[in-house]
């Protein structure tokens, strides 16, 4: 296939597709008279250019802010000159680590993932999560590295200190209910053996 056919195909400009080719992200071969034939190996779009969006907010009622965060971080992609793959939106707490969507993300061949800040991907270990997706070969593209909403931080507190609190009372309330028990069954034990 003709490269400006393959720019069509994919929905970018002539001009960029040369560039991959002339990367070396496009198997082909130029023709004496100039034209670039374009080996037809996959129907992908080189990884080098693809983006996988993940958005995320905490609750139902800011559920018109995730759709403007993904148009936000569409638009970024866009601007770089990355193909969005998949935007993946989520509702759930920063702070929960088990989000069945950002876990296939993660465990997807994802080739870079674009947040627009650490904390709509995590609260807490985003430089875990950044490192290891380095050592996979894949990039972690945060649009706003440096902004973060105070009345979201000061929301993490809050659920950290209740957290604790329900452990603490929960593990109380264990020891309570475990004496409980043992009182009741101590008191029934005379009773029996009467």
């Amino acid at each position: 296939m003709k490269l400006v056919d393959y720019a069509t195909k994919c929905g970018v400009s002539y001009l960029t597709a040369y560039r991959w080719w002339k990367a070396g992200h496009l198997k082909g071969f130029q023709m004496p008279t100039g034209t670039i034939i374009i080996e037809e190996l996959e129907d992908k779009i080189p990884l080098g250019n693809e983006a996988w969006i993940y958005c995320r907010v905490s609750s139902h009622d800011k559920k018109d802010d995730l759709a403007r965060q993904a148009d936000r971080v569409s638009e970024f992609c866009r601007a770089n000159g990355w193909t969005v793959v998949k935007v993946v939106k989520e509702i759930a707490s920063g702070m929960n680590d088990n989000r069945p969507k950002l876990i296939r993300l993660l465990e997807s061949d994802a080739s870079r993932i674009v947040v627009e800040h650490k904390d709509r991907l995590t609260r807490f270990g985003f430089n875990y999560i950044e490192t290891l997706i380095r050592q996979q070969g894949r990039e972690l593209i945060v649009v706003h590295r440096d902004l973060e909403e105070e009345g979201d931080l000061l929301k993490d507190l809050v659920a950290i200190i209740t957290s604790f609190c329900c452990r603490l009372y929960g593990l109380r309330r264990g020891r309570n209910k475990a004496r409980e028990i043992r009182e009741t069954v101590l008191c029934d034990e005379p009773s029996k053996s009467a």
